[in-house]
């Protein structure tokens, strides 16, 4: 059996001499496979070929329109030789401050001033009712009269009574007798002054007047009022006197800022703080160092809790402008004079932890330096180290200058601000 269909019947009777006809090939799909394979090689190569004869040529094209050159103002730090201050917020005080109380208990009976009124050392501002202190001093000054008596009529018996005895007319037992008496009457007499200077002082005390010059509060206790005096228990509060010329501002510092104080001290290179060192301040309101004064006072400790040490400097007050309890401002030297190098805040860069600046090299190419930035210096910033006096930085059109980029610089200037910052 042959795999070959049944010849079909020609029409044309072959030659008995030919060959019989052969029989159509069968591997069809092999030519399929043959032709997917070259379609297949042709794709890849036309793909090869566009990626990497004709892909590089928009890069090119890119490369070859140059990006446009964006301006940006540059300018050379400022170098000045300054003295820095360090810069801290205090309250003001009065430097005298005291609660009027009452010495005695009794009645008001008169108030000698104005609430909120100006007063002056030695001026009357509380009359308590005396008449029952006078009572008592009157009472005090019979008894006195009365000790005094007895003391001189036992003065008076003694005398006699040694008179007697020198001859030899009384006992001894009567003459000792006659001092013990007039030793007795003189403790008596003693007493009675005693009394009477007391009940003169409480008299006294009846008239509370103004301890110190100063700004009076306002009365507490209407006329008419019990009050209740004396050294120990509740007393009455009555008023409030606070002065005003000089006056005080407490501050606390850091315990960093006070070991620096006190090691440049050390070293000959300041002034101690706890001396009359000069310092300037202004109120909340202002921005000119309008107070001029000078420290007073240092506390002996550090706070444990705040890590602080309190200070304190002392202002005059002429126009009585400061009152207690207003907040101010207090700078004071902290350095001695040194070339310092300062740059705008504007000019300068947050990169996470760092501070940053950028520069122009020669070529207009945007290089970016790390610094280390100091305290302001009227209105502007001193720069500690990572930056130099020849250095070109930009202090305008930071957005577009990015680090590798060329720009076209324009030069400016640094200058201090017209009205130094706080």
């Amino acid at each position: 059996m042959t795999d070959q269909p049944p010849a079909q019947p020609s029409a044309i009777n072959p030659s008995p001499t030919s060959a019989p006809p052969s029989p159509p090939p069968s591997g069809g799909g092999w030519r399929w496979v043959l032709l997917c394979v070259v379609i297949g090689a042709v794709v890849f190569g036309g793909g090869y070929w566009y990626f990497n004869k004709r892909q590089p040529a928009p890069e090119q094209q890119a490369q070859a329109a140059t990006a446009p050159v964006l301006p940006v103002t540059v300018a050379k730090p400022l170098s000045q030789t300054i003295t820095e201050w360090d810069e801290f917020t205090g309250q003001f005080e009065a430097v005298e401050s005291v609660e009027i109380r009452a010495r005695v208990s009794g009645y008001l009976d008169q108030i000698g001033f104005q609430d909120g009124q100006m007063v002056n050392k030695g001026d009357m501002l509380f009359v308590i009712d005396p008449r029952p202190f006078e009572i008592t001093l009157k009472s005090a000054q019979s008894a006195l009269n009365s000790a005094n008596a007895r003391l001189a009529l036992a003065k008076q018996q003694l005398g006699r009574a040694e008179t007697l005895r020198t001859k030899d007319f009384t006992s001894q037992a009567t003459l000792d007798q006659r001092q013990q008496e007039m030793l007795s009457a003189a403790a008596d007499a003693q007493v009675a002054q005693a009394a009477i200077n007391s009940a003169q002082l409480n008299l006294d005390f009846t008239k509370i007047e103004s301890p110190i010059t100063g700004r009076i509060g306002r009365h507490e206790v209407s006329i008419g009022n019990l009050i209740m005096g004396g050294d120990t228990g509740e007393t009455t509060l009555l008023t409030t006197i606070v002065s005003l010329d000089p006056i005080r501002l407490v501050f606390d510092m850091s315990e960093s800022d006070y070991l620096a104080y006190q090691r440049r001290a050390a070293e000959g290179k300041m002034q101690s703080k706890r001396e009359d060192l000069p310092v300037e301040a202004h109120l909340m309101d202002e921005k000119d160092w309008t107070l001029k004064g000078k420290m007073d006072f240092v506390n002996n400790a550090v706070d444990r809790s705040s890590g602080t040490i309190r200070a304190r400097a002392v202002f005059p007050n002429p126009g009585l402008l400061i009152t207690p309890g207003q907040f101010g401002r207090i700078r004071i030297t902290g350095s001695e004079p040194h070339d310092a190098i300062l740059i705008p805040d504007s000019a300068i860069v947050s990169d996470q932890s760092q501070k940053i600046v950028m520069t122009v090299d020669d070529k207009g190419k945007v290089v970016p330096k790390p610094i280390r930035p100091g305290p302001g210096y009227q209105g502007l910033r001193i720069v500690r180290s990572g930056l130099s006096k020849d250095d070109v930085i930009i202090i305008d059109g930071l957005l577009r200058a990015r680090p590798g980029a060329t720009v076209k610089p324009e030069q400016g200037k640094i200058e201090f601000p017209s009205e130094p910052a706080n």
